[in-house]
């Protein structure tokens, strides 16, 4: 598959470092899938969507830092992850995206990635609403059910944002504006079923907090 084979390159810039006996089954799958796949093809032409969005951002005073890849394979990148989908056609991961401003490039990055997280935690939330939503309009759960299972989403988006594991680097470009500061926009992707897994440990527990006997049936009722 193209799309893996364009990302075998995040094996080696992401995760080198961590042991397999340290990161879920699902992360160890999604490498084993990257390992197999060759790095010929990270030597292939960008595709010409990409060529012309790379073309407008360098125009923009958009660059690299040295290392790394391309504008246009980045945004190769960024493309085919958005387009990866899993075997019920729900899309494999999240993107989140951010720019950040500061006086030097490593501050400016910092700063941006914690918002691509934040952002991240907001679609998440987005998401397990939406399910809740479905589960309310089949009559799987009621008005005052769903309400107390919400409160807790909408209070978690910090939780969630905390609980986000090792994010892969998709895109990270930076430009240097008039003043000398620094511009960073990143772009992050993350797993959608570690990501559902975070929020919905988060829930379960905020509502046993609460001693809302609610978290024993959140499997059953959002199909998680």
């Amino acid at each position: 598959m193209k799309a893996v084979g364009i990302l075998c390159v995040l094996f080696f810039t992401m995760w080198a470092t961590p042991s397999i006996a340290q990161i879920s089954k699902e992360q160890a799958k999604e490498r084993k899938v990257l390992m197999k796949s060759s790095k010929s093809e990270l030597t292939q032409k960008a595709t010409k969507v990409a060529r012309k969005e790379a073309k407008k951002l360098s125009k923009e005073g958009w660059t690299t830092t040295p290392g790394t890849l391309p504008i246009e394979k980045q945004l190769d990148k960024a493309y085919m992850m958005s387009y990866e989908y899993d075997d019920n056609m729900f899309p494999k991961y999240i993107m989140g995206e951010a720019m950040s401003i500061g006086e030097n490039y490593d501050a400016a990055k910092m700063q941006a990635l914690e918002l691509a997280k934040q952002n991240l935690a907001g679609q998440i939330q987005t998401e397990v609403t939406a399910l809740v939503e479905n589960t309310v309009a089949n009559k799987q759960l009621s008005q005052e059910q769903a309400a107390s299972v919400t409160q807790s989403i909408m209070a978690s988006k910090n939780l969630i944002s905390q609980s986000i594991g090792r994010t892969i680097s998709v895109m990270e470009v930076y430009r240097t504006l008039s003043n000398k500061n620094k511009e960073v926009l990143v772009r992050i992707a993350y797993n959608s079923n570690m990501a559902k897994e975070a929020a919905k440990k988060i829930v379960r527990e905020d509502l046993e907090k609460k001693g809302d006997k609610l978290h024993k049936d959140l499997d059953k009722l959002l199909g998680w």
